[in-house]
């Protein structure tokens, strides 16, 4: 069935009411310091005692952080009209916010069995569409994150666009080695990686996908055969904390989450914090504000909504232990 979309900039109100469309595209009249595109995503979260809807999506969860950072933030995304009340929340932040309304938006059931948050069964209930080079077509940001939820939902020839406007690439594997299955989403390889990871200057990925990409165990070893395979940083997530990459040579910080209640978009908070700090710091020291963002993010669910200044102080003893 063909997908019938009406490409927006949603500005809303305080309470909510949309004021009108301004553009078709990403186009804009400033220069952003980052910008994210993915997919909102409504999330159901199935815990053994307890089911939750939250508000997802790797551009929510993004921008939440590089906004409270600071910084002058854009986000391209799809989502269906009834889910506004998310691009309102980040437009009250200070997020231009360049959306396309669809007739779904992109809903995921992500299920943990166990109390082990790393282990989990996501389900893809629907999907808002592929993104295209239009809806992208003019973004101006010195850093650019690309966060899908699934194969197909941000194209090549999406990626190679935004990779001819940043300075800075950030993509999650995630996006690409997932497919979906009779409505589950698993990890099947990823075709056509060569021709993106060039392209890329930082590479998220997870302990889990970096061994399925690489065959090795070892994150060490996975993270530095990803690097040799194009991008200049490999940013790699597991439960105890985050490594970076660069040059062969490895930096790394704990996570110090005091509970862990928040898992779903841990990787995409991480991401944007190390992307927010790494535009005028150096790899070690955004690898451990990311840590200290994440720590704080894993305590509650949904995005970072933490006063940055707990983020700081937390940085700082991250620093110095």
């Amino acid at each position: 069935m063909p997908e019938q979309t009406r490409a927006i900039l949603l500005h809303f109100s305080e309470d909510g009411c949309i004021l009108g469309p301004h553009t078709t595209h990403a186009g804009a009249d400033m220069r952003f310091d980052i910008a994210f595109v993915g997919h909102y995503t409504k999330d159901t979260i199935v815990y053994p005692h307890v089911t939750r809807v939250v508000d997802g999506g790797a551009f929510n969860y993004g921008a939440q952080v590089a906004a409270r950072s600071g910084l002058r933030t854009a986000v391209v995304t799809r989502l269906a009209p009834e889910d506004r009340h998310v691009v309102a929340e980040l437009e009250r932040l200070g997020v231009r916010v360049f959306a396309r309304e669809t007739p779904a938006s992109t809903c995921l059931r992500l299920i943990y069995p166990t109390e082990n948050l790393d282990d989990r069964t996501i389900e893809l209930l629907s999907s808002a569409g592929p993104f295209t080079p239009e809806e992208v077509a003019g973004l101006d940001a010195r850093a650019v994150a690309i966060g899908a939820s699934v194969r197909g939902e941000v194209p090549l020839d999406v990626v190679k666009a935004l990779a001819a406007q940043a300075e800075i690439l950030a993509l999650d594997v995630q996006g690409f080695l997932r497919v979906a299955r009779d409505g589950v989403l698993t990890s099947d390889g990823w075709p056509g990686k060569e021709e993106v990871l060039p392209l890329v200057g930082v590479l998220k990925t997870d302990a889990v996908e970096a061994g399925l990409l690489t065959g090795k165990s070892d994150r060490y070893e996975a993270a530095r055969r990803l690097a040799a395979w194009g991008p200049r940083e490999v940013l790699l997530t597991h439960s105890g904390g985050v490594l970076v990459c660069r040059d062969g040579a490895v930096d790394e910080a704990p996570f110090v989450a005091a509970e862990v209640r928040g898992r779903s978009g841990r990787g995409d908070t991480c991401t944007a914090a190390y992307l927010s700090r790494r535009l005028t710091a150096s790899p070690r020291e955004a690898v451990t504000w990311a840590a200290a963002v994440t720590s704080l993010k894993l305590e509650a669910e949904g995005p970072f909504r933490r006063p940055i200044a707990e983020a700081q102080a937390l940085y700082e003893k991250l620093r110095k232990a």
